[in-house]
């Protein structure tokens, strides 16, 4: 199975940190959000990836580069004008189908770290039998804030009976068809869900559901979820397979014996921790900044410096950011 990993948005949500870089590049920890999902794909065998950019795609391709340092391999397809979930997954389909042998795929949405059992979803797929795709639902008390989707079950199983109005679930972003089911869709801009599986399902078709009770999954459109995902994974909320670790300080890191440290920090390759200077609790160094002042609940990305002391913050760059 091959796997898309959609990260054409234009972050705009996030203000500030949005323009710095695309929502899948934020770090969380000090490693992009998107290094988490594919991560996560490669423990489960998907090594054959794609990836649609838009904002800011340079960024994402110098710095995740080829795929080879996470044992996959990452074709880019760039979107000078955006083609939305649905027409991403069908610009992008030679390369996720290039044998037209009909395989399914996954789509998942960049922004996410999702604690997902991918095989189990494969396997899961395989199983229901006709189906248009799968869905990967969530039970959330706020299911219509997110777009509620009506899961109900039957002999089959499982399945989709409506999206995007009553219901106790939410659509997690993820995804498991085939490439003659994305090929329905209008040419140009479509979502996939909207002008695809919304119109199909009234017409009498069939989609599943996955239900995903158990693991983490955080999405990161706004500067307060980012920040709650950092200190969520801070604290030690279990992934299976992350990218790196997740907490402490990195061997190459020069603290200054008159510092101090309290935990839960990660403090990351090359950072610099000044004379008298407490980091934590709850902070993060990115690689190669420096802390000339004390910080506590902020996160400050690779190669910024502090230099006075911020408050439930995130410093990108010369002056921090609030979040919270």
């Amino acid at each position: 199975m091959r796997a898309m990993l959609l990260c054409a948005g234009l972050s705009t949500r996030l203000g500030k940190l949005g323009a710095e870089r695309p929502k899948p590049m934020l770090p969380v920890c000090g490693v992009p959000i998107l290094a988490y999902g594919i991560t996560n794909l490669v423990a489960h065998g998907i090594t054959e990836l794609v990836i649609n950019t838009h904002h800011r795609g340079e960024l994402i391709e110098r710095e995740i580069g080829d795929g080879r340092r996470f044992g996959a391999r990452i074709h880019y397809l760039h979107e000078p004008v955006l083609l939305g979930t649905g027409g991403g997954l069908k610009h992008a389909l030679p390369l996720l189908d290039p044998d037209r042998r009909d395989e399914p795929f996954l789509s998942i949405n960049g922004k996410l770290i999702f604690d997902l059992d991918v095989t189990a979803l494969a396997a899961a797929y395989r199983a229901a039998g006709e189906i248009l795709g799968m869905m990967v639902v969530r039970r959330v008390p706020d299911a219509r804030d997110w777009g509620a989707v009506n899961v109900q079950v039957d002999a089959g199983g499982p399945h989709v009976a409506d999206i995007l109005g009553e219901g106790e679930h939410m659509f997690c972003g993820v995804h498991v068809t085939r490439p003659r089911v994305m090929a329905r869709l209008p040419d140009g801009e479509a979502d996939s869900l909207r002008q695809g599986y919304l119109p199909w399902l009234r017409a009498g078709e069939r989609v599943a559901a996955y239900e995903h009770r158990d693991g983490y999954f955080a999405e990161h459109s706004t500067a307060e979820r980012y920040l709650a995902s950092n200190w969520a994974l801070l604290d030690g909320v279990p992934l299976r397979h992350p990218p790196t670790r997740l907490h402490g300080i990195d061997p190459t890191a020069r603290i200054h014996p008159s510092a101090t440290i309290l935990p839960p920090v990660k403090i990351g390759a090359g950072a610099v921790v000044g004379a008298g200077v407490t980091i934590g609790p709850h902070a993060i160094l990115g690689d190669g900044a420096i802390a000339r002042a004390s910080i506590a609940n902020t996160v400050v990305w690779a190669g910024a410096v502090v230099d006075t002391t911020p408050h439930e913050a995130i410093v990108t760059g010369d002056a921090p950011n609030v979040g919270t």
